[in-house]
């Protein structure tokens, strides 16, 4: 969604809402992300001059990261009040991670704003033309592609709603000019001036020195940032034309392709496959140095390898001829200790007493669910536990159909279960006789005979 810039004469709410009119009409809910300061404060003023101010609700997020925190508050509630808009207020806890406080402080409020979303509500927030420019120039300073250089989006989705820039072709120059021609008032925040910050550092040293020479350079950069959004959606759609050709297919906490299919395309095709891939699936989108080690470590591995990448939210594996992007979850597995290592004391403490009539939670945070079916499933004589272990080495059984039993390890072999759930496969035991292994397969004589009911078991797993 795109809208010509509007000039200092048209910063009128009818020409800044236009796009988003019918929107704000159905909406129902309208929150509106009000910081104090001049770019959300004049945000709310031109709101209310199109929507009812009892249809809004302005959230305020308290960061407490500066000395004037308090006073920031004050501020919102005051407008709040002057205009009969309705103010939530909340105080979150920020505590920096791997990006700096600034992206913890992002983090913080965005999952403020993501909770109090209803279905298909709408937040607006107060960013402009300027802050698109510092976006752009920062995320083209830190090697971003196509997507990074698209900039902030004037819409998208966010939690159960949507989330909408509308000042996003007004510049600051514009909305500060609204501002002192309606006498409003606002907070500056002391942190803009401390050139420490990345952004801080772009917007009052760099771009300013852009503008010198560049007048034009917000409608040249917009631009940039507009062509690039569009490479992204074509990259996006050719990845998904190509997946299709891929034998894609959903596993447990994740979702694999073919391998020998994959490598029949470019190279320039492979990376965009990994990298858009994740994305449909909500999960992290690989940058270019990672793409190559998936594509050395895991792609190019041997057939009867076990490479891993993991990433982020992600674990890429590979098993056969297919390649597994799989999420990555922070229990430990136990296939991380070798059976010597797990003694019979060890395993007894893994023992799970388990009805079947309700699911059952295990230690590493999977779960088995029980179905009733008639005439299949596992037969469990009334009354009867089942109990729930591991593998402690040894163990033999024979699935229905066959012959004559084998060992579980040639058994999982046979039945191509991933290297990496071999370990973590539940067990399941009628007394000291093993009756089914997961959901891959029950053992003979405990399964039920067209008359009777039977259990389907479902192990669930969410990640690895």
């Amino acid at each position: 969604m795109t809208k010509a810039t509007l000039t200092s004469d048209s910063l009128e709410p009818s020409a800044v809402f236009s796009a988003w009119q019918q929107q704000l009409n159905t909406a129902p809910q309208i929150l509106v992300a009000l910081s104090g300061g001049l770019d959300s404060t004049v945000l709310l003023q031109l709101l209310v001059a199109t929507v009812s101010p009892g249809r809004l609700c302005a959230v305020h997020v308290n960061h407490g990261l500066s000395a004037n925190a308090d006073q920031w508050q004050a501020q919102a509630e005051g407008c709040c009040r002057s205009l009969g808009v309705q103010l939530h207020c909340e105080t979150v806890e920020v505590t920096p991670a791997g990006e700096g406080i600034e992206a913890a402080a992002r983090h913080a409020r965005y999952a403020v704003f993501e909770g109090l979303l209803q279905k298909d509500g709408l937040l607006l927030l107060g960013h402009h033309a300027d802050d698109q420019v510092e976006t752009f120039l920062y995320q083209m300073l830190r090697g971003s592609g196509a997507k990074g250089l698209s900039g902030m989006p004037e819409q998208r989705v966010l939690g159960r709603g949507q989330l909408i820039r509308p000042l996003l072709s007004t510049s600051k120059a514009q909305l500060k000019d609204y501002a002192l021609t309606q006498k409003l008032t606002w907070c500056e925040d002391e942190s803009n001036a401390d050139d420490r910050f990345d952004r801080n550092y772009l917007r009052n040293q760099v771009v300013p020195a852009i503008a010198q020479r560049w007048p034009d350079y917000r409608q040249s950069i917009g631009l940039s940032a507009e062509l690039s959004s569009e490479s992204e959606q074509l990259a996006a759609v050719l990845a998904e034309e190509d997946f299709a050709r891929l034998a894609g297919r959903e596993e447990r906490a994740g979702w694999s392709i073919c391998v020998n299919q994959l490598l029949k395309l470019t190279d320039l095709r492979q990376r965009n496959i990994l990298h858009h891939w994740p994305g449909v699936n909500n999960l992290a989108k690989p940058n270019k140095t990672i793409i190559a080690q998936i594509k050395d470590s895991v792609v190019g591995a041997r057939e009867d390898g076990e490479p891993e990448v993991v990433w982020q939210s992600t674990r890429w594996r590979r098993f056969r001829n297919r390649l597994y992007l799989l999420r990555n979850g922070s229990v430990e597995r136990h296939s991380e200790q070798p059976h010597s290592e797990l003694g019979c004391d060890s395993n007894k403490a893994l023992d799970s007493w388990w009805s079947a009539e309700e699911p059952l939670e295990l230690a590493d945070g999977s779960s088995l669910v029980a179905e009733d079916v008639d005439g299949a499933g596992l037969l469990i004589p009334q009354g009867q536990l089942l109990t729930v272990r591991y593998r402690r080495g040894g163990e033999r059984c024979r699935p229905v159909g066959r012959g004559h039993s084998n060992s579980l390890k040639k058994l999982l072999l046979e039945y191509e279960v991933e290297p990496w759930w071999r370990d973590r496969m539940p067990l399941l035991y009628m007394g000291e006789t093993l009756v089914a292994v997961g959901d891959c397969w029950i053992c003979e004589g405990w399964q039920a005979a067209p008359q009777q009911r039977g259990k389907k078991i479902h192990w669930q797993v969410n990640s690895l």
